[in-house]
């Protein structure tokens, strides 16, 4: 059991830093390079993973790593219902579009993204995981959720991402009250500086948040004055995609 644990969390390391090399996992696992090197190889020779082409060797997820997790992504079918609709939420704001669902009960995973067509845009690694109210999405999430499971999430730490994470439960509740109020959520520099993002959430049977639609955008170009409209267009997509699923 051991091992496959340990197989498994460095799969997850390659996941989140692709491509990388031994020395890197070995400091972010903190595991001995033999033995990671030793996990490496047995990935690899399952299929998971391959070494690229560099000078010194670092490791990437291989087709069939990503089918299975396209699989565990599809659960529901909610990316492939939400394709079209970023798509076309792409197209109207000309801005990056993200899709995140629960990964658990206090995060958040990317499982897809709709570039813009804009020289200068947010760039979000699909695979990428956060805290709930580290996104606009997550955010949204919540705001969905009844306050009892609220409060369960907030009594976890917040982790302090940038300057201007907000950490504080009564503060990210006052927030969920007015995303309560106005159907949206407002992300500024939450998870990154100079990365904004107004999102909504996706429901599903029941009325049970299962996912988040965020258009995401630099901070140069985020405009106050532009939110209601923002606001608007994602709480639109996120209705069309709730009602599909």
């Amino acid at each position: 059991m051991q091992g496959i644990e340990r197989g498994l969390r460095v799969l997850e390391a390659v996941a989140e830093s692709q491509p990388v090399g031994v020395g890197e996992l070995s400091r972010t696992l903190q595991l001995p390079k033999s033995t990671v090197q030793r996990t490496l190889q047995a990935l690899a020779s399952a299929g998971w993973i391959r070494s690229d082409d560099s000078e010194y060797t670092k490791w990437k997820l291989t087709s069939r790593a990503l089918a299975v997790g396209r699989k565990g992504w599809d659960k529901g079918d909610l990316r492939t219902v939400a394709l079209e609709p970023m798509r076309e939420l792409r197209d109207l704001t000309n801005e990056t579009i993200t899709l995140q669902i629960r990964d658990g009960v206090e995060r958040v995973v990317q499982i897809e993204r709709m570039d813009s067509h804009q020289a200068v845009r947010t760039f979000i690694k699909v695979g990428s995981t956060w805290q709930l109210p580290h996104t606009s999405g997550g955010m949204a999430i919540m705001a969905r959720l009844p306050d009892d499971e609220v409060d369960r999430i907030l009594s976890s730490p917040i982790q302090q991402l940038t300057p201007q994470t907000d950490t504080d439960p009564e503060s990210i509740r006052k927030k969920i009250d007015e995303i309560r109020r106005v159907g949206y959520a407002v992300n500024v520099n939450q998870n990154r500086m100079g990365v904004c993002a107004v999102g909504a959430a996706v429901l599903g049977e029941g009325g049970c948040p299962v996912g988040g639609i965020g258009i995401s955008m630099p901070e140069t170009r985020f405009d106050e004055n532009r939110v209601p409209w923002w606001g608007k267009q994602v709480s639109d997509t996120a209705a069309n995609v709730s009602s599909l699923l």
